[in-house]
């Protein structure tokens, strides 16, 4: 087993990777910018180390600054989270020869999966099915009229090289096309350096349906179910939930898409964790495969939550050199799990960055509840990250249980100073047609919720308009406590150690050769 891994990412994913490594006896390296330096990852590392200013550029992404911190601090293996330096081939490579394990896959199946085309071309070849449309880049004009003719409209223009829905761009006639690849060219060279895109057919309102893989250094692979991931907006996943309603309708396409994500897998010779993605048309009742994100996902917690197996653990194992710890028919899948992820983002003004002090944040709590985060009161948004800032996850015997419980939490949950998209999963949770598990990816859209979430906002500030006064009436009690009931000074009580709590901010000693340690947590073992 891995003695010591270097976390090189920040947020709550990095703490995610430090306390799977605590409870596996495995010690920490965070490496943090300037503007992470009070974040909470790096006090829960056993070692952190400075390595640049706020913008990534300078900071998470200097490869060999990264690789330096790992030789210096003799950390065995490094995991990326997601984003970043987590599917970068050259990065891959470069600890390889340093003789660091890169907790993931290996730099081929990086390569070939991070190139859309050249993976469209290899499934296609061994016989998975692929959505209609091109297997080369736009050559030019009479190409790209050509190959969306043959595919039919709409189509759809995506960059070859990256992801994240940069770039990507529908086109319902010829007179779309041709300014969209113009448009799409010019992102995906800003964005990814490489400005190729191609052409395949736009499934129209399909499902967004994923599934996770493990797979260990022996050619062994498994799938642990789906998470369905249609609730997205400009392409990007808000909401994520595991099973897929559509199974309980058709248990056998669990089998299907699991057993076809196995193959691509193989054919990519894939290992560690990762996410075959695919499309699934009501309309056809049949999926095709779109992409393997070769990385840990955002909502890697939804499977873990039904099916009790710990995902970053197992890739500390595979890494290791171990075989995988289950079996196809060990994997049970039990209840229903859902993920709201909390942006830092201000749904009254298109959803824009909301960066700043975080002046209260109380999390909700009970039975079902898991938060992953980093955040606290005190702590300030970054402007130089993404805008993830928080993940909810509710787990219920089934589907309308695991909705109850993420409702109620979203109404515990409290995060003053900035603006999040709270509200608008507020307005998610109580939409017939998402309890009824009608959901596909143009949702938002078709049911207006945007347009619902400024009614939500405005009653959200009545009810908080109403808590002040509760509190100031309790603030007037503490002024003057001879005269408060035994039942005030029980509130007055609990509101200042909630206060007190909610306040607190973890304290940090820099050595002298800019060494961070953290000493609660050394203390603490």
């Amino acid at each position: 087993m891995l003695k010591k891994i270097l976390v090189a990412n920040r947020g709550e994913i990095a703490l995610r990777a430090i306390r799977a490594c605590m409870e596996m006896g495995i010690k920490t390296v965070a490496v943090y910018s300037e503007a992470d330096a009070h974040a909470k990852f790096v006090y829960y590392a056993d070692e952190a180390y400075l390595i640049g200013p706020g913008p990534a550029a300078q900071s998470y992404l200097k490869m060999e600054k990264i690789i330096e911190v790992a030789k210096k601090t003799g950390a065995e293996g490094i995991h990326p989270g997601y984003g970043f330096l987590a599917q970068n081939a050259k990065f891959v490579r470069m600890c390889d020869e340093a003789g660091i394990e890169f907790i993931g896959p290996k730099a081929n199946a990086q390569e070939l999966l991070g190139d859309k085309l050249g993976a469209r071309r290899s499934m296609k070849k061994a016989g998975i099915p692929i959505v209609p449309g091109a297997l080369d880049a736009v050559q030019d004009d009479k190409d790209a009229l050509q190959v969306a003719e043959e595919a039919g409209y709409p189509v759809m223009v995506k960059p070859a090289g990256g992801g994240g829905g940069i770039g990507m761009q529908v086109c319902r006639s010829k007179d779309d096309l041709l300014e969209a690849i113009k448009k799409a060219q010019r992102l995906a060279a800003s964005a990814f350096s490489r400005p190729e895109v191609y052409i395949e057919k736009y499934v129209e309102k399909p499902r967004h349906i994923e599934i996770q893989i493990l797979a260990d250094k022996k050619g062994d692979c498994i799938y642990l179910g789906e998470r369905e991931c249609s609730i997205q907006r400009r392409h990007q996943k808000l909401i994520e939930e595991a099973p897929s309603p559509v199974m309980y309708l058709d248990p056998g396409l669990r089998k299907r898409m699991g057993e076809t994500a196995v193959k691509v897998a193989k054919v990519a010779g894939y290992e560690n964790a990762g996410t075959c993605e695919f499309l699934f048309s009501e309309k056809e009742h049949d999926f095709y495969f779109l992409e393997v994100n070769s990385r840990l996902q955002v909502e890697h917690p939804v499977t873990e939550l039904v099916t009790g197996i710990d995902i970053v653990k197992e890739q500390y194992k595979i890494a290791s050199g171990e075989p995988l710890s289950f079996r196809q028919e060990d994997i049970k899948i039990t209840g229903h799990a859902m993920e709201c992820r909390i942006n830092a983002e201000d749904p009254m003004n298109n959803f824009v960055p909301s960066i700043g002090l975080i002046t209260n944040y109380i999390e909700p709590g009970g039975i079902g509840i898991r938060i992953d985060g980093g955040i606290y009161a005190g702590y300030t948004i970054p402007p130089f990250y993404d805008s993830l800032a928080v993940k909810l996850l509710t787990w219920g015997n089934n589907r309308p249980e695991c909705i109850a419980r993420m409702r109620r939490a979203l109404n515990e949950f409290v995060i003053e100073g900035i603006q999040t998209v709270i509200p608008f999963h507020k307005v998610m949770m109580d939409d017939e047609e998402f309890i009824k598990g009608h959901i596909h990816t143009e949702f938002i859209q078709d049911r207006n919720i945007l347009d619902r979430v400024k009614v939500r906002v405005d009653e959200d500030e009545v009810w908080r308009k109403g808590k002040a006064n509760i509190l100031s009436r309790i603030e007037a009690k503490q002024e003057n406590p001879s005269g408060a009931s035994v039942s005030d000074k029980k509130t007055v009580a609990l509101a200042a150690a909630i206060a007190s709590y909610i306040n607190g901010k973890p304290q940090r000693q820099p050595t002298s050769n800019g060494w961070v340690i953290s000493d609660r947590v050394r203390n603490s073992r």
